[in-house]
């Protein structure tokens, strides 16, 4: 059976501009992202691993319009997400959601766990009245593992696996297609980090959900992808399966993952 493309990224670029730090010195060109092309299916996990700098997350930023591109296209649902007419925009900002690596700064220190999710609700005119947002916060935040006694709780009451939970609920609420996770595990200790990669796994089935999942840790990436993309300087390197990247890496810098993994 042929699979949904739901996203597209063709010959994608992204410049970033470095000013000088002394006075007459020019300003430099950091080329974070070069040419680069792939497909994401719909219902897939596509896994982005390589090293601090290789401009894994500038992609994820690119996907979700927090940074615009300086050359390619990305297409969602096959319209170009950068020139959408206004009701697709407003869509896709529902459709195409993130999770950062910082649970804590992700979150509005001033504001309860359900406020925060509430909110996210009522800006994208998700839920009629302010009681059901209320019971939808609710019933998200009990598929992640909290409940009622967290509804209003500050972040700073929370656990570095609550606060991140809290924003996956948040996210869950916008009843997105596509979820880019940005080392969403990372800040978390050990024993946490298997809970929270086991709930991710389980929302994606029972929520029928896309997951562009970015990493540093190919332990965690071969775990949880269908599909695993390499990434280094800035360029896509390989694409592997799950189990392929094992079985025949061709790119050095694919055989250096491999070998920095401990038997």
């Amino acid at each position: 059976m042929q699979k949904n493309v739901i996203m597209s990224v063709d010959h994608l670029s992204k410049d970033f501009v470095i000013r000088g730090k002394k006075l007459g010195e020019k300003n430099k060109l950091l080329h974070a992202l070069s040419d680069v092309s792939f497909d994401i299916y719909e219902g897939e996990t596509l896994g982005i691993i390589g090293e601090s700098g290789c401009g894994k997350s500038t992609l994820g930023r690119c996907l979700v319009k927090l940074h615009k591109p300086s050359g390619g296209t990305i297409t969602y649902n096959g319209k170009d997400l950068w020139n959408m007419p206004v009701y697709d925009r407003e869509a896709a900002r529902r459709d195409i959601q993130m999770i950062f690596q910082d649970p804590y700064s992700s979150l509005d220190p001033r504001k309860t766990a359900s406020y925060s999710i509430e909110e996210a609700m009522k800006v994208h005119h998700i839920g009629d009245t302010a009681r059901e947002r209320r019971q939808k916060a609710l019933e998200y935040l009990q598929e992640v593992g909290l409940d009622i006694q967290h509804m209003e709780r500050y972040p700073h009451e929370f656990s570095g696996g609550q606060r991140q939970r809290v924003n996956i609920a948040r996210a869950l609420s916008m009843e997105p297609k596509i979820i880019v996770c940005d080392e969403p595990v990372s800040a978390l200790d050990v024993s946490i980090q298997a809970q929270v990669i086991n709930l991710f796994r389980r929302l994606q089935k029972q929520f029928n959900l896309t997951y562009v999942f970015i990493s540093h840790d190919l332990g965690i990436i071969k775990y949880i992808s269908d599909r695993i993309m390499i990434m280094y300087l800035g360029r896509v390197m390989e694409f592997y399966t799950s189990e392929g990247i094992y079985a025949d890496p061709k790119h050095p810098y694919t055989q250096a993952l491999l070998s920095a993994i401990p038997p």
